[in-house]
């Protein structure tokens, strides 16, 4: 079996090294295309994949592939190999707003097994979280392996396709308000007096221990918090400060925002 990749970024690269890293595949069955030289060489040097700037050699090479190239490219790359696509493959594409009716019309009259999923940034340090929904071809068996891939890099479920919208907003937007959060604490320790290397750290660590905690115990984020929060203490001072600005609303705006424009991408492509 080998696995290939159409587009050779950092997404791509982090799951290569997932993948490499718990031995799904080895890097002489990984397959990268990208049309940059520069992107190969450094792909090439941080997983010693096979690389090559032809999209057709790696369809040719591989049963099952990542597209793995940014939305706008997809209608020209999947023109470049669809002509060689063998029946038996399986794609997995990751490109935000490219739905599995999009990918459909995109393959023409082939019927090619495709699995959409909405990654997140994390999987390049092996802790991503990963939607993936398959289109009407794809079997059980060959789902169960898309699934073992995406775990290679975090975790993954399976989710309904109209979900993949607040899917983007909760957690492929989702990195990106956390280090945001990480930053406003570290800077309010900054203000405490505290340097700034060690507030980032005490911020990350912090967060890391905190969503560790919802993750292995199973407990509601709320009951967790109340376990913090002694009667008259420093923690239900900032949890009441937190609450009269808006916290939690702000953060569902900002979830909600990015769910509505993942909804107006899909109908402005």
């Amino acid at each position: 079996m080998k696995l290939g990749f159409i587009g050779c970024g950092v997404m791509a690269n982090a799951m290569m090294g997932g993948i490499i890293r718990n031995g799904l595949y080895k890097p002489e069955d990984i397959w990268g295309a990208d049309p940059f030289e520069g992107s190969r060489e450094k792909t090439k040097a941080a997983n010693g994949i096979n690389v090559t700037d032809s999209n057709e050699e790696v369809i040719k090479n591989c049963d099952t592939v990542f597209l793995t190239i940014k939305p706008q490219y997809y209608e020209s790359a999947i023109a470049s190999f669809k002509d060689s696509i063998r029946d038996d493959q399986l794609f997995i594409s990751i490109g935000a707003g490219r739905t599995l009716d999009y990918l459909n019309q995109q393959f023409g009259d082939k019927k090619v097994k495709v699995v959409r999923v909405m990654p997140n940034t994390p999987a390049q340090v092996g802790e991503g979280m990963a939607a993936a929904c398959p289109n009407q071809y794809v079997t059980d068996e060959e789902m169960v392996r898309a699934l073992e891939i995406l775990r290679a890099f975090g975790k993954a479920e399976q989710v309904p396709e109209n979900l993949f919208d607040v899917v983007t907003g909760v957690s492929g937007s989702g990195p990106a308000y956390v280090f945001m959060f990480i930053e406003a604490m570290a800077d309010a320790g900054v203000v405490g007096g505290m340097q700034r290397s060690m507030a980032y750290e005490f911020a990350a660590q912090t967060v890391y221990g905190a969503a560790k905690m919802v993750m292995e115990t199973g407990k509601h984020p709320g009951e967790l918090k109340d376990m913090v929060s002694s009667p008259a203490g420093t923690t239900i001072a900032a949890v009441r400060e937190l609450e009269l600005n808006g916290f939690r609303s702000a953060v569902i705006e900002g979830v909600n925002a990015a769910t509505e424009k993942s909804i107006e991408m899909q109908s402005a492509k």
